[in-house]
């Protein structure tokens, strides 16, 4: 017997708010996404006789700490996040990108709890990530 997938009925709000799995593939191709950024860097600083330790520090922090919080804030979704057809935005205001400093906090957040972040997104109506909660933000689909 077929086994058919079907999205789940949209919200009383009408909107149909992405669920674990569509987050957790938008992480895993973010990962990808920081490695091939890493050996791009890596094969950039080769091609230099010398390269100062301070940039090499400034190129890995502006990775793996700005990537996330400049790319949700400026554009409203990662990479990975675009890949799935998902986005943040407020959670008061749907059109709205969260501004710098949330979306830095909320990366902190998710850095600092990991997965465990995502165990309170099939407890509320707007699958809200404990990250989420902590900034106002919301994760829709574009």
């Amino acid at each position: 017997m077929e086994e058919t997938v079907v999205d789940p009925p949209p919200e009383p709000d009408g909107i149909n708010y992405p669920g674990v799995s569509e987050r957790l593939k938008a992480t895993v191709m973010d990962s990808m996404v920081l490695v091939f950024m890493m050996i791009g860097v890596t094969y950039l600083f080769a091609q230099f006789e010398e390269v100062s330790a301070t940039v090499r520090v400034a190129a890995f922090i502006f990775i793996f700490v700005l990537y996330d919080p400049l790319m949700t804030s400026v554009f409203g979704a990662t990479l990975g996040h675009r890949s799935m057809g998902i986005r943040v935005s407020k959670g008061t205001d749907h059109a709205q990108r969260i501004a710098f400093p949330l979306a830095m906090v909320r990366y902190v957040i998710k850095a600092l709890l990991g997965w465990l972040s995502l165990l309170t997104v099939g407890s509320s109506k707007q699958r809200l990530a404990l990250h989420d909660m902590a900034v106002g933000s919301v994760v829709l689909y574009r």
